[in-house]
């Protein structure tokens, strides 16, 4: 049973939009082990260009809708709601995958596809995250944001889980991956049901008062220019800029494991064994957090990010066994970071721009996608161990930075 803590962090609406998170995971995992896949077979005839574009895909997708996540983060501030823009987001993500199932007219309607699934997230990421923050105990955000990457990973793990055996089921036995198209266009179209499911939970959210101020209050402003905000959190945002230039899409991790000679079907299960060490430990890392601090935690897991990127490097085909050790490590770094992070950012927001600051911290991550993404698709062309060499050297010069110029609030 959950003692009286526990029960304090973990509140209906943390754990509503926990349900929901949970299903909208199962439907992204079930295809994006694929992408890579899918881009391959999609341009058989262009295999030079494949890291370029899957750069690119990534990289647009990413960046570009993440430039809504602070929009949408202030004018849920200035509107003082959060359900309706997480359920209008929810569902433009879960939509967006029909467009995959006109890819074979062109790689561009992937890109447009994974575009409208993360304007989807742009919409919804920061008015969800003030809603958890509102919802919980200053002493327990920590450990709410952690339940709810586990939910999250939880969901990833069992999407990965369908997308394994669906592959399984349909993989060409010579080439070890999926070579019918009418395969991919049925787990797309499977993956839009748990997508909706999702949406259904937020039904059921309730707005928070945490954020409203009476007509006859003076109404604190949403702050759009990061100056206005604490020193150490325009740090911090400084540091995640840096740290998001060697983190390239995962897209880039899957192909990097299929290029050392795995099938399409281990590469899943791989992934859903990363998913898996997240799940079960965000809630007690984003508890930690409360209790040691948020600095020590980050430190920590963007270290050991700098390791695995730089193992991912260094693996051969020879040493390609080590893959089953360095995916669940990643995911340890999920559970060390991600829930932190947010709860870093709502501690040390202003008042009344909690959901503009996550959006804040959601959009400087989001455009340096972007570059990063690109930079890893010319890397992985030119040698394929050399955007996780530079990732990891990115992951060593956030830890320098926030060692030593971010203090705790």
């Amino acid at each position: 049973m959950l003692n009286t803590r526990e029960k304090k962090a973990i509140t209906r609406n943390v754990f509503l939009t926990g349900f929901t998170s949970f299903f909208t995971d199962i439907s992204s995992e079930m295809i994006y082990p694929l992408i890579q896949a899918f881009v391959s077979m999609i341009m058989a005839s262009q295999r030079a260009l494949l890291g370029p574009i899957l750069g690119i895909i990534e990289g647009i997708a990413e960046s570009t809708a993440s430039l809504l996540k602070v929009f949408f983060g202030y004018y849920s501030d200035r509107i003082q709601k959060r359900r309706l823009p997480a359920i209008a987001g929810y569902s433009t993500s879960g939509l967006a995958k029909l467009l995959l199932l006109l890819a074979s007219f062109g790689w561009y309607f992937i890109l447009l596809a994974r575009f409208l699934d993360r304007v989807g997230k742009g919409i919804r990421t920061a008015p969800r995250d003030a809603l958890i923050s509102e919802s919980t105990p200053t002493e327990a955000q920590g450990k709410a944001f952690g339940f709810h990457r586990g939910m999250d990973f939880a969901g990833a793990t069992l999407g990965a889980l369908i997308c394994f055996f669906l592959v399984l089921r349909f993989m060409d036995p010579v080439t070890k991956t999926l070579t019918d198209l009418t395969a991919f266009y049925l787990l797309f179209l499977i993956s839009i049901i748990p997508a909706l499911i999702g949406v259904v939970f937020l039904f059921f959210v309730k707005e928070t008062k945490a954020h409203i101020v009476q007509d006859t209050q003076e109404k604190p402003k949403p702050k759009l220019d990061p100056r206005g905000y604490d020193k150490n959190l325009r740090v911090f945002f400084l540091a995640q800029l840096i740290f998001t230039l060697g983190n390239s899409s995962n897209q880039f991790l899957l192909l990097r494991s299929m290029n050392l000679c795995h099938a399409l079907s281990t590469v899943i299960l791989m992934y859903l064994v990363f998913n898996l060490s997240t799940s079960l430990l965000a809630t007690s890392f984003g508890s930690l957090s409360d209790r040691i601090g948020r600095k020590r935690v980050l430190m920590a897991g963007y270290s050991l990010y700098a390791v695995v990127y730089i193992a991912f490097g260094f693996i051969s085909r020879e040493t390609n066994f080590l893959l089953w050790l360095f995916w669940p490590t990643y995911g340890v770094y999920y559970a060390m970071t991600e829930g932190v992070e947010k709860a870093f950012v709502s501690d040390i927001s202003p008042m009344g721009s909690r959901a503009t600051a996550l959006g804040f911290y959601h959009t400087i991550v989001g455009v340096g996608l972007l570059p990063a993404s690109i930079i890893a698709g010319i890397l992985f062309s030119i040698l394929p161990s050399a955007p996780f060499l530079f990732g990891g050297a990115m992951a060593i010069a956030t830890v320098v930075i926030i060692g030593f110029f971010v203090e705790e609030g």
